[in-house]
């Protein structure tokens, strides 16, 4: 069973969303939220799995919520809830952990399957969105080490441009594993000898790395 968290200022989204994903058989709706406090304090006492996070609320936002709870709860995944003209508030939300990002509009088929995919290890990269937020991604790694982002790629091996290929398209460990004959322990290590090899925080950075370089063509 996958807990789930709802945070959201706007009651008639949240109690819709709580609605529809408590019928799921494998999702469980353990708390809701309606700033970024009471998000914390749910993370803090009720350890969900998965939070689906607004940006723009009252006291404490999303994008400062998401980097309080990862950096206390570093297992919780977070999925930001946005519109199209969030992509500075996505930017900031992805640099800070959470694993991808949906738009509010998204079919409850597609709200469920990325809570699935995100428990799975997968990350939410959605490339209409994702073109907003992948610049701001380059200058970091660019200010970070004094190296270009097309020349990290030519450090990676070829079964690791294999890996950054698959997740990119959001594909999950065991996704990756089967596609490749691999088991999933041997992805997990190559995932993360990929992440010191281009100085990336996380998977979801590594899959805008990707994007940004081609990778997933």
């Amino acid at each position: 069973m996958i807990k789930i968290a709802i945070v959201d200022d706007q009651r008639i989204l949240k109690e819709g969303l709580k609605m529809i994903l408590g019928n799921e058989d494998d999702l469980e709706i353990c708390g809701l939220a309606s700033d970024g406090e009471e998000a914390y304090n749910i993370c803090k006492w009720n350890l969900p799995d998965v939070v689906l996070m607004d940006i723009k609320m009252p006291k404490m936002n999303g994008v400062e919520a998401t980097k309080k709870i990862r950096n206390e709860f570093p297992n919780i995944k977070i999925i930001v809830l946005t519109t199209f003209n969030d992509d500075e508030f996505i930017y900031d939300a992805l640099r800070y952990g959470a694993s991808g990002y949906l738009l509010k509009d998204s079919s409850p088929d597609k709200i469920a399957e990325a809570i699935r995919t995100v428990y799975s290890g997968g990350a939410l990269i959605q490339p209409d969105v994702a073109t907003k937020v992948i610049d701001r991604f380059s200058k970091m790694a660019q200010g970070n080490n004094g190296h270009s982002i097309d020349e990290k790629v030519e450090l990676l091996t070829e079964r690791e441009t294999d890996i950054c290929k698959l997740l990119g398209e959001g594909r999950n460990n065991k996704e990756i594993a089967k596609e490749l004959f691999l088991s999933e322990g041997t992805i997990k290590n190559h995932i993360t000898n990929i992440l010191n090899k281009l100085d990336l925080r996380d998977r979801t950075q590594l899959a805008i790395f990707s994007v940004k370089n081609n990778l997933c063509n």
